[in-house]
């Protein structure tokens, strides 16, 4: 969105978005073909953990997690939805929800451990921050690789690289 607001049409933006939203879809299809298969062979289907968690106390959680993960990303067949940036981020924070619910109550569970010295809640801190800087340098570097690869087909293809 950033590219497309500083550097008006420049770049294949509208590609990359696709490409991005096909993925998204692939990635849902293979990961629920994958759950499938391992809840159909498993030795104990009573102690799956689909069971437990979808009937538990925290129910939900796991059915807005699993929904988010597993129907929302679905929703991009659409493409009316799918050409929207925001929808897509929304799609794409939707599906890594549960590791976002996870992180956080890993981290505030650990503000209140008692047996922990006080050291150890700010190298906690500290790792945190660490895991938004990774995230966010690794969303720069898929959008640079994915802009850049788009950039040189597009040269390619008009003959503008034979200057």
């Amino acid at each position: 969105m950033l590219v497309n607001l500083i550097f008006k049409n420049r770049f294949e933006t509208k590609k990359a978005l696709n490409l991005i939203r096909w993925t998204i879809i692939a990635y849902t299809i293979i990961t629920s073909i994958v759950y499938l298969i391992g809840m159909l062979t498993a030795e104990k289907p009573n102690e799956y953990a689909f069971i437990n968690r979808a009937t538990g106390p925290y129910a939900w959680a796991y059915w807005i997690m699993f929904l988010g993960a597993l129907v929302l990303p679905l929703t991009l067949f659409i493409k009316k939805l799918a050409s929207k940036f925001w929808y897509v981020l929304l799609v794409a924070f939707g599906m890594k929800s549960g590791m976002y619910l996870e992180r956080f109550v890993i981290i505030i569970t650990s503000f209140h451990r008692d047996y922990g010295t006080e050291s150890w809640n700010t190298g906690l801190m500290e790792s945190a921050s660490y895991g938004i800087g990774v995230f966010f340098l690794q969303s720069l570097v898929i959008v640079i690789l994915t802009l850049g690869i788009f950039e040189i087909i597009k040269r390619k293809k008009t003959g503008y690289n034979n200057v």
